[in-house]
């Protein structure tokens, strides 16, 4: 499904673009591959971070560095020559493995936020779960099963259901390359059902965090009636000194409970003062602000080159001009750099991990102390 430069590089006069070209792809490369080694060497490095919530990141590291150790650079010399000379059965392997990998990364950001949407909304059974990390990994099978499913078999089988290769020997992509009503079906999958869940997820955050909002401003006010009745009367007062988090407790109604935490989120304490509320709702704010920014991007990378597909195949590619739908596939392999860089945004966790990793001396020498011959 990939197609070439080859008429741009061609031509003599382009031997700047070509230039640029190489290291912008030599660039993206090494981006993707320090980038999301970083994220998996964090995970390996600090135990903290081996909670269930934290498995779905690392499985999206994998995919992504993948994408830059295997896919882009078999596919450099492919875009610059114009022609595949790996043969048949390399190229199968590469079409299956950059499938595979582009799909993987997406069905990740799906998991992920509806992980992010349990945290939020179903806080206590969400807390009650983190130690049950085969239900993560069996969650993470599960997004690379169906990522193969989507497209492996289509891509292995396609010539051998028509009868006949409609590929030529020097160049590789899908059979299934123009067949529009295919390529619709598995777009369907590979993103507007994603897109669509990912935006149902960030929304019921984002309403749940308003909810919580509302209920601790509803809170305080109680609090301030309560604080301005004479001693006698707050006896008789609405209590709130025993709500779980924050919560307001309405006579003959049971009380209204917000959880706002989770060990994804930060720790919970019943014990905790209400002061330390209004922190718990920025950091919730702050989490779905940054998740939304990831949903932001994975809209920018894949939206283009999806719409663009099904028209070029829908047209046998009369109607989409070459270098546009080559800027969209790169976008896609662009992804891949970007995540990596979000989860700091996502995960304070992350941050300290990757600040171990990158400075050691800080958290090995202590300020204070001075070390002596020999230590």
């Amino acid at each position: 499904e990939h197609s070439r430069l080859s008429l741009l590089l061609n031509h003599s006069r382009d031997r700047p673009i070509f230039v640029i070209l190489i290291v912008m792809m030599v660039t993206l490369v090494v981006v993707i591959v320090l980038g999301n080694a970083l994220v998996i060497l964090a995970f390996k490095v600090d135990k903290s971070l081996r909670r269930q919530c934290n498995y779905y990141f690392l499985n999206l590291a994998i995919s992504d560095f993948l994408v830059g150790a295997f896919c882009i650079p078999v596919y450099i010399p492919y875009i610059l020559t114009g022609k595949w000379t790996l043969g048949r059965g390399l190229c199968k392997l590469w079409l299956v493995t950059d499938y595979l990998l582009c799909s993987a990364s997406v069905f990740s950001i799906v998991l992920i936020s509806y992980d992010r949407f349990l945290s939020v909304t179903r806080a206590v059974s969400y807390r009650a779960r983190q130690s049950m990390t085969h239900q993560a990994i069996i969650k993470m099978i599960a997004v690379w099963v169906l990522a193969f499913v989507l497209y492996g078999p289509a891509i292995i089988f396609w010539e051998l259901v028509v009868g006949r290769s409609r590929v030529p020997k020097d160049e590789c992509f899908a059979e299934f390359y123009y067949s529009w009503y295919f390529l619709l079906s598995a777009s369907m999958l590979e993103f507007f059902s994603p897109f669509i869940s990912v935006a149902f997820f960030n929304l019921s955050i984002y309403l749940s965090i308003r909810r919580r909002r509302r209920h601790h401003r509803d809170a305080q006010l109680q609090q301030q009636l309560q604080a301005s009745e004479p001693a006698s009367a707050q006896g008789e007062g609405i209590p709130l000194s025993h709500n779980w988090g924050f919560g307001i407790k309405l006579p003959g109604r049971g009380s209204i409970h917000s959880q706002t935490s989770s060990p994804c989120l930060g720790k919970l304490d019943p014990s905790t003062s209400r002061a330390a509320q209004p922190s718990r709702l920025s950091r919730d704010k702050k989490i779905a602000k940054s998740l939304a920014i990831i949903v932001c991007v994975f809209a920018i990378c894949w939206a283009p080159y999806t719409l663009l597909m099904i028209i070029r195949a829908a047209c046998r590619g009369r109607c989409i001009q070459h270098h546009w739908y080559e800027v969209t596939f790169w976008l896609l392999w662009l992804n891949s750099a970007i995540n990596p860089f979000l989860y700091p945004l996502c995960h304070s966790s992350f941050r300290r991990a990757f600040s171990k990793i990158l400075c050691p001396k800080r958290y090995t020498t202590p300020p204070s102390s001075v070390l002596r011959p020999g230590q």
